[in-house]
């Protein structure tokens, strides 16, 4: 029997990792129709980044398995992570030619969704 799992990965988004984590802790290891409602009222600007990369994942798992029906209500993430991308440093000039440093953070966005296994009834 195959594992019915896929992966999707947004790189280089330029957004702290501190802010996209507060969004991927919502929704972590929930039915992916549940997340992707959740995402839609959530008020963080990151929401819409994460829910991109839960939709490409589990397009990516439908197009691996296409012989099988495999609808947002059967699958689940199993995993996201948000890891932390290059820094780009840039410099604010201040008073008597001195210079402060701006660090501007981007992420990598991390997804894999998976089939929800069916649960067995024992009686």
């Amino acid at each position: 029997m195959p594992i019915f799992e896929a992966k999707a990965v947004q790189r280089h988004l330029r957004k702290a990792p501190r802010k996209i984590r507060l969004v991927a802790d919502a929704v972590r290891g929930k039915r992916v129709d549940k997340a992707l409602k959740q995402l839609e009222f959530m008020k963080k600007g990151s929401a819409e980044d994460v829910s991109k990369v839960i939709k490409s994942a589990a397009a990516n798992l439908r197009d691996r398995f296409e012989e099988e029906r495999l609808d947002n209500d059967m699958l689940f993430i199993k995993t996201i992570t948000i890891d932390k991308g290059v820094t780009l440093k840039r410099i604010q000039p201040r008073a008597m030619g001195r210079a402060n440093r701006i660090n501007k953070h981007s992420s990598h966005i991390t997804v894999v969704v998976a089939k929800q296994e069916d649960e067995i009834v024992t009686e």
